[in-house]
């Protein structure tokens, strides 16, 4: 198997891929424990799906118990510009990296099946494709399998590639030799830590998702905590601050597929504002913002808008006052009273 394992690391990167290591499905039995202080600390938010599938995001063996082997894979998103620079232009819109272009969903899955694909193809077994689709506790198993560690921002990093990765697995019932796993190479860093806006991090390598601006602006539904909504600053989805921190970028590998670098880009607060449910979807097709929907997405807005300090953003706010959805009129209140503060 020590051949195939060449040829199928040869592969992967032939497809895109910056990395790819193996581990077992029994590697991490670690995650049991981490998962449910996670959620009984609350830190899971408004994600009961964590809560509800700890079983199988606790053991990737009760995922699939005919499963042998897991091949991991990392695929570089790395941007071509200081991501946080948008910060500095609190009237456009700051969008996280991997969402700028297209879907990651969908690009890392077809990769993941061609390279499936071709594994069949060189012996018999069996196969399952997994990209954030499946209760799958992909950070844990990338260590685990050595393409890199989990870092005080509970995000997986390494040496050689940074932090801008998506990460990918194959599931097989191949007996594929297995690497050896990463170690923490963070030493006394805190710059992750330092960077985020809200403290979402109560202690290094512990991560609180109620406070952090990627889970507030995603997965967060309804109106966000008066206290935490002017640390949003002008992020309408997502946040880089704690991956651009990271020292270990200066190794980061450039995106092999620019369709990650799409069109988002930066655009005007007022613009998004006036998006409707047909507008919304039309212009976000393709990416993954149009998960969120359009009333989520504009609350995201208003609250960037109420951030701006700009009195001419205050006219698309007062036009939402009314709006049918109870969150986003309440985040139009909002932004038009603190500007009008200000």
């Amino acid at each position: 198997m020590d051949d195939l394992k060449d040829r199928l690391v040869a592969q992967a990167l032939a497809e895109g891929f910056v990395a790819c290591r193996i581990c077992r499905p029994s590697d991490v039995p670690e995650v049991p424990a981490r998962l449910a202080a996670f959620v009984e600390a609350g830190y899971h938010g408004q994600m009961a799906w964590m809560e509800d599938r700890m079983e199988w995001r606790g053991n990737p063996a009760a995922l699939w118990p005919e499963a042998r082997s897991v091949i991991m894979l990392a695929e570089s998103y790395a941007p071509e510009h200081d991501p946080t620079a948008v910060l500095e232009q609190p009237e456009k819109a700051a969008v996280s990296v991997y969402a700028h272009g297209r879907d990651y969903h969908d690009v890392v899955k077809k990769r993941l099946k061609r390279l499936a694909r071709w594994l069949i193809e060189q012996e018999t077994c069996e196969v399952k494709v997994f990209v954030d689709t499946a209760p799958v506790p992909e950070k844990a198993l990338g260590q685990a399998a050595g393409l890199g560690w989990q870092g005080k921002h509970t995000n997986l990093l390494s040496r050689e590639w940074g932090n801008w990765a998506f990460l990918g697995a194959i599931f097989t019932t191949l007996e594929l030799p297995a690497d050896s796993a990463e170690v923490d190479h963070c030493g006394s860093c805190r710059s992750c830590l330092d960077a985020c806006p809200t403290d979402a991090f109560p202690a290094p390598y512990r991560l609180d998702a109620g406070r952090c601006i990627s889970y507030l602006t995603i997965e967060h539904k309804g109106p966000i905590d008066l206290e935490l909504r002017e640390k949003l600053g002008n992020r309408i989805y997502g946040c880089d601050d704690c991956l651009a921190a990271c020292p270990w970028n200066k190794f980061a590998v450039a995106a092999s597929d620019m369709r990650y670098h799409g069109g988002v880009g930066a655009p005007d607060l007022s613009e998004l504002a006036t998006l409707d449910d047909k507008a919304f979807r039309a212009r976000f097709s393709g990416s993954p913002i149009k998960r969120i929907g359009r009333n989520r997405f504009v609350r995201n807005v208003l609250y960037a808008i109420g951030n701006s300090g700009a009195a001419r953003l205050s006219p698309a706010a007062q036009a939402l006052m009314g709006d049918p959805d109870a969150t986003v009129s309440d985040a139009a209140r909002w932004a038009v009273t603190r500007l009008a503060a200000k």
